[in-house]
């Protein structure tokens, strides 16, 4: 099931060429205000504004090329979710089956639903994250939370049941073993979403820009410390979850793997490493979200939903 930005609209984006010149140095700036003390792990999880700048300098250095990068290990598996393949409407299915292109030129495609997907975490993983996966009350939890799942065991390429292949190069995705997120940009002034290459030539240290990753597409190694940790940590939370309404955000969605990265990286960076991860400005060259789509008119899509 698809799961996109976090806020309540979404811009229509212009198509940009992956070629387009990388962004300068100077523009991603320092990860901290002038006077403020060292960012921390505690920092990035507790205080909005700290780690959207964080992202903001990781969306400067991480979508930059690099001259030398690990041997290829990403699976070339595509992974898809759909909770329930009796009610796939017929337009989520055009959008999902855009990317059989793939399947002549080397690649695997892998759909689930919720029993399929219940079994792999079983199997997998066991009782405690099969209890979390069933306590997600939304299929867009299910479909969150069994992507952190799959890519934390097997590695491949995550992409979301309404994004549409454009039937681009997508060798540049495979060129080595690093984690590949979409970089997102939200304008609290606006209450829309900006182009992240835009965002980072037009943003300020801070202003109104929240800079934070999509967990939409993800591509993956087996067993990458984000993927991990962020699914660890969305396990906790679904565990501990003592009823209610649930922040899906924060819970399984964009914001849990946006901590997970940021503390990664923070680490990676304090301890002198490379930080493994690339983070892209332009996915809309590779594949577009389908809007409208059917489903999107009721509770199945996540933003709709009462919690009742």
């Amino acid at each position: 099931m698809a799961r996109r930005s976090g806020f309540n609209q979404q811009a229509e984006l212009p198509a940009r060429d992956r070629t387009a010149a990388p962004l300068p140095l100077g523009l991603y700036g320092r990860p901290e205000a002038v006077g403020e003390r060292p960012l921390t792990a505690q920092d990035i999880e507790k205080d909005h504004a700290r780690r959207s700048r964080y992202l903001r300098h990781l969306t400067g250095s991480l979508s930059r090329p690099i001259t030398a990068a690990p041997a290829p290990l990403v699976p070339r598996v595509i992974v898809q979710f759909w909770d329930d393949f009796a009610h796939l409407p017929a337009d989520v299915r055009e959008c999902m089956t855009s990317w059989r292109a793939l399947e002549h030129q080397g690649f695997e495609r892998e759909v689930y639903d919720d029993a399929s997907a219940r079994s792999f975490i079983n199997s997998h993983f066991g009782d405690t994250h099969t209890a979390a996966f069933d306590s997600c009350p939304h299929p867009a939890m299910r479909s969150d939370y069994y992507r952190l799942c799959y890519l934390a065991r097997k590695g491949g390429f995550y992409v979301d049941a309404d994004d549409v292949y454009q039937g681009t190069d997508w060798t540049p995705l495979f060129c080595d073993s690093r984690l590949r997120l979409q970089a997102l940009v939200y304008d609290t002034a606006t209450d829309t979403m900006v182009h992240p290459r835009a965002a980072m030539e037009a943003d300020g240290h801070g202003g109104t820009f929240i800079h934070y990753v999509n967990n939409n597409p993800i591509i993956a190694p087996p067993g990458h410390p984000v993927i991990v940790a962020a699914l660890e940590a969305s396990t906790a939370a679904l565990l501990a979850h003592g009823g209610g309404p649930v922040d899906i955000q924060s819970m399984t969605g964009p914001g849990n793997l946006t901590v997970a990265l940021a503390q990664h990286a923070l680490h990676q960076e304090q301890s002198g490493q490379p930080v493994d991860v690339e983070i892209l400005l332009d996915w809309d060259t590779v594949a577009v979200s389908r809007w409208p789509l059917s489903y999107r008119a009721d509770e199945r899509n996540w933003r709709l939903w009462s919690q009742e």
